[in-house]
């Protein structure tokens, strides 16, 4: 009998990013709801979300991450332990998340419908360094652009990662891999490349309730500040 594979959604949000507002218990309802297995925190330049998820986890595991960014663009850093700053060089970015043990993967790196995707530039000279290329963002609003990632990544023998970068809780689920259980960093690589992908494209709509959390949040804090 063959081992039971994993469902793994490498890309998520909380309300500890500025563009989302998904409570970590909303957030841990619908994990389990979806069936997932296991799961990446990666909200935007902290992993503060992704540690109290980890301590409330309940019927599924997370790999604590964060979504970085450098210079040259996002990347994301998992299996970390400490924050990685913002705003360094995509080398230095990578650096601080290799000095703690951790995987590089760089997501939706040809999306059309976000400013801070990893420059083409950038990811031509760092993909040597690179563990995997976010192959199926469900976030994406043009389905070519995750098509044109998985070419990139099969041309250099790169596993693909996949996730439903889901930044309110309805997204949870829309995206995942089907992959054979790992322990860490080398298990996760190794598994991904006869990983299975899952899922569908969130639609455009998304976007634009993304906005609506960025202003909500925003007026929340300066509502804040001037009680």
């Amino acid at each position: 009998m063959s081992a039971r594979r994993l469902k793994l959604d490498m890309h998520t949000h909380s309300e500890y990013s500025p563009d989302s507002r998904t409570p970590l218990v909303e957030q841990a309802k619908a994990i389990r709801a979806a069936g997932l297995d296991v799961v990446c925190a990666t909200d935007h330049n902290t992993i503060e979300g992704a540690l109290r998820l980890r301590e409330m986890a309940d019927g599924f595991r997370v790999v604590v991450g964060e979504e970085i960014s450098s210079r040259d663009g996002e990347i994301i850093g998992l299996f970390l332990e400490r924050p990685v700053p913002r705003d360094l060089s995509g080398e230095e970015t990578i650096a601080r998340i290799r000095e703690q043990g951790g995987l590089i993967s760089v997501p939706h790196p040809f999306s059309r419908n976000r400013v801070y995707h990893f420059r083409r530039d950038a990811l031509d000279r760092l993909w040597p360094q690179v563990d995997c290329i976010e192959v199926f963002n469900a976030r994406e609003a043009f389905s070519g652009d995750n098509r044109r990632a998985a070419a990139y990544a099969k041309e250099r023998d790169l596993p693909g990662a996949v996730g439903s970068d889901a930044h309110r809780a309805s997204e949870i689920g829309r995206a995942w891999i089907e992959l054979d259980e790992f322990a860490g960093r080398d298990d996760l690589v190794s598994a991904l490349r006869t990983g299975v992908v899952h899922g569908g494209l969130s639609g455009a709509g998304i976007h634009l309730a993304t906005r609506y959390d960025v202003l909500r949040k925003w007026l929340a804090r300066r509502t804040k500040s001037g009680a």
